[in-house]
């Protein structure tokens, strides 16, 4: 008996042939693909490049998809301005045929992120954003691409971190209630099966390759929820592509079953794109690429004209300084991970303007570092591109111990929760097992065993677990529980939220200016380890 489909291709091969056209234009699909863009369009490979480069592969082999894996509208003054605006009418010019949300793509509220979704010309997919009460999801979990001979679904995953690492209260009604989830548990569980059912339904729905388009990570990610602890409880799976750890690479993980299938990751920023290729016979590969052709005209133009509009709004100085203040040291990102000179300088700011007794600041709240020489607001908000409020609260000495226990939890590795210090030291032994404990959520609930954290000095005093200190920082840490920092609700509020992050350290310079007591990248060794 003759193989229908093997006959058409064979046919269709001498057709392509006598035309002089390639044979792989008759059924590769190609996903080319970004993450992590943090709206850095003008940076490294540019957008425009990735634009014009789509156009040209889809020129050459007509099934080809231009996919984003999340954290695309947030990330410089580009998208803080226009609540992520500006950035949505990039992606519609640069051709986005599929994209999910990251966690930053709540950032600016949840009425906003549904907005965007709206303007957004493919719109949000995600299979594990889903409400609560029914466990229904938000968005398309799923969707179907018909090809000449194949029909691919791309499945959505959004990080369940999202619910510490965005805004908590973004996803609660006026109560405190969570109105929203994204299928978390302490095990993984219920995220696995979430994706799962997603594959399965989709499979039944006549897909012959199923990729993931998640944004789950592995380096710093919970390790429950990274891509390679997922796809290990899967199957059914043809190729994952990843984002939210910033990393670069393309390997071969196994799912369920064993079967090895290509997950890839561009970095950060466009540093690299992806190219996911499905063969004629099913068959998954991946790759990066990290040199594009000429940028596309039009997108070239729509982005410096957004960029002029920045530009202007932030171009005002508002100070200088004499030495620079670095995020990342030996090229890891240092201020999730220790003490650098701008974590003590941002936290001196916050606390210098509440006149507090401690101010704490989260390492994953800073962008980027503060270079030496001439700042504008341009500059502070590149650094600092949440826009987070400012607030003073009134902690008791042991809700103190419990968030510095909670920032070194994770510590040596990366950890946007941990806290850069003003007003306090201590010290903390790495080499102790973390005793914190974390509900279903990733929020703080509570502490088992002998605690890291030890040598406490607040003022120049030791610590009194139950003294009232004034603690200043972000509504994101203080109020928000954001990081899983939810020792501080309902703690008495002292000072209303009302400058911006931004505000506060643009004050301090043109109050106080960068002194040279800032100098060392390493800080003023606030934050010591065990043996230092």
């Amino acid at each position: 008996m003759i193989d229908r489909k093997k006959f058409l291709r064979i046919a269709a091969s001498a057709v392509l042939l006598s035309l002089g056209l390639p044979l792989q234009a008759w059924a590769r699909v190609v996903l080319l693909h970004t993450n992590d863009i943090h709206c850095g369009v003008d940076k490294n490979l540019t957008l425009a490049r990735v634009a014009a480069f789509k156009k040209e592969q889809k020129a050459r082999e007509p099934q080809t998809l231009l996919l984003d894996a999340g954290d695309a509208i947030q990330g410089e003054p580009l998208g803080k301005l226009t609540d992520g605006r500006a950035m949505v009418r990039i992606l519609n010019a640069a051709g986005y045929d599929f994209a999910i949300p990251g966690n930053h793509e709540f950032d600016y509220g949840m009425e906003s992120f549904l907005a965007r979704a709206r303007e957004l010309s493919c719109g949000y997919t995600s299979c594990n954003f889903v409400y609560r009460d029914t466990g229904k999801s938000v968005l398309p979990p799923y969707r179907i691409f018909t090809f000449k001979e194949r029909k691919v679904a791309l499945v959505g995953v959004t990080t369940p971190g999202t619910l510490v690492s965005s805004t908590p209260r973004f996803f609660q009604d006026g109560k405190g209630h969570f109105i929203y989830g994204f299928c978390e548990d302490k095990e993984g569980t219920k995220l696995y099966e979430k994706v799962q059912q997603t594959v399965d339904r989709a499979r039944k729905e006549g897909a012959d390759t199923v990729i993931l388009v998640a944004h789950l990570g592995s380096g710093g990610s919970i390790p429950v929820w990274t891509s390679s602890a997922l796809l290990s409880h899967l199957t059914g799976v043809d190729g994952l592509i990843d984002g939210h750890s910033h990393e670069q690479y393309e390997r071969q993980l196994p799912d369920r079953n064993g079967k090895l299938v290509s997950v890839a990751q561009t970095g950060t920023k466009l540093q690299t794109l992806g190219k996911m290729v499905i063969e004629d016979d099913g068959t998954v590969r991946g790759g990066l690429i990290h040199d594009l052709p000429a940028p596309d005209p039009k997108v070239e133009q729509l982005v410096r004209k957004e960029m002029a509009k920045v530009d202007r709004a932030l171009s005002r100085k508002v100070g200088e300084s004499p030495v620079a203040l670095v995020d990342s040291l030996e090229g890891q990102r240092a201020v999730r991970q220790q003490e650098t000179n701008l974590g003590d300088f941002a936290a001196d700011a916050f606390r210098s303007y509440f006149k507090a007794d401690a101010a704490l600041v989260n390492g994953g709240a800073f962008r980027s570092g503060l270079p030496r020489g001439a700042w504008t607001r341009k500059t502070l908000l590149t650094m600092f591109p949440f826009a987070n409020q400012a607030v003073l609260r009134s902690v008791t000495g042991q809700q103190l111990l419990d968030a510095l226990e909670l920032s070194v939890s994770l510590a040596p590795e990366e950890n946007g929760g941990f806290l850069q210090v003003s007003g306090l030291t201590f010290v903390y032994d790495p080499a102790l097992p973390s005793p914190v404990k974390l509900d279903d959520q990733g929020n703080f609930a509570g502490v088992e065993g002998k605690r890291r954290v030890s040598q406490v000095m607040i003022g120049g005093r030791p610590l009194d677990p139950e003294e009232d200190y004034l603690v200043a920082g972000t509504t994101y840490i203080l109020t928000d529980g954001g990081n899983g920092y939810t020792m501080f609700w309902d703690t008495p509020l002292v000072a209303e939220p009302g400058l911006s992050d931004v505000d506060i350290l643009a004050d301090y310079v043109r109050k106080q200016g960068v002194s040279e007591a800032y100098q060392k990248p390493e800080g003023q060794g606030r934050i010591r380890t065990t043996g230092k």
